[in-house]
């Protein structure tokens, strides 16, 4: 039976909090990475990370390092690219994606995916107390059998997740953003990171 795959998105340039590995960045005890992959790996028969670069960087966490297979850094559409074929070369028949600095992410994504998904391609949002949504697109689920069309598409220069996704009638699982956070909030600035570390703070669990 095939499986699904999942791959977390490292591969950012980081120009709002000085350029760097985004990811590496520390949070508590360990690392923004570090908390990504402790939400996503239980989700998943494999995980690798996507990133360009001397991969040594990564060497600690002890799980494969897969560079973008689309020169030019042309962003997270080309990470989502390599996890599919990285996927596919494994005998999986699908791939989660997750950004790498987003430390407090859905526990069942994958599984919330799926279901909204039906076995094709799905997005991940969240609805705020008003019922206003937001797409979070680099948190997906990719049906690798797509991995040629999403190569050709950036071939041509596109660019943005959302819309090819969209173009694949991408269905939307949603999950509620609690209290004021989102689930999908990411570390952006050195102000996110200090919410983010309140946030830590004030829930360990």
């Amino acid at each position: 039976m095939a499986e699904t795959l999942g791959v977390i998105l490292a591969g950012g340039r980081a120009s709002r909090m000085g350029g760097g590995d985004k990811a590496l960045l520390a949070l508590g005890e360990t690392t923004l990475l570090d908390h990504v992959i402790a939400r996503l790996r239980p989700q998943c028969a494999a995980l690798a990370i996507n990133a360009n670069g001397d991969p040594a960087r990564f060497a600690r966490f002890g799980l494969p390092v897969i560079a973008d297979t689309i020169g030019g850094l042309p962003g997270p559409l080309a990470g989502i690219l390599a996890g599919m074929e990285w996927a596919a070369a494994r005998g999986g028949d699908s791939l989660v994606s997750a950004a790498g600095d987003t430390p407090f992410m859905p526990d069942d994504l994958a599984e919330r995916l799926r279901d909204a998904g039906g076995g094709g391609l799905a997005l991940a949002a969240s609805v705020d107390g008003e019922g206003v949504q937001r797409l979070h697109p680099t948190f997906g689920l990719w049906p690798v059998a797509l991995r040629g069309d999403l190569r050709a598409a950036l071939e041509r220069g596109d660019r943005k997740v959302a819309t090819w996704a969209q173009n694949h009638d991408a269905a939307v699982a949603q999950f509620a953003a609690g209290e004021g956070t989102d689930p999908f909030f990411n570390v952006n600035t050195p102000d996110d990171l200090e919410r983010a570390r309140a946030l830590l703070a004030s829930n360990p669990a």
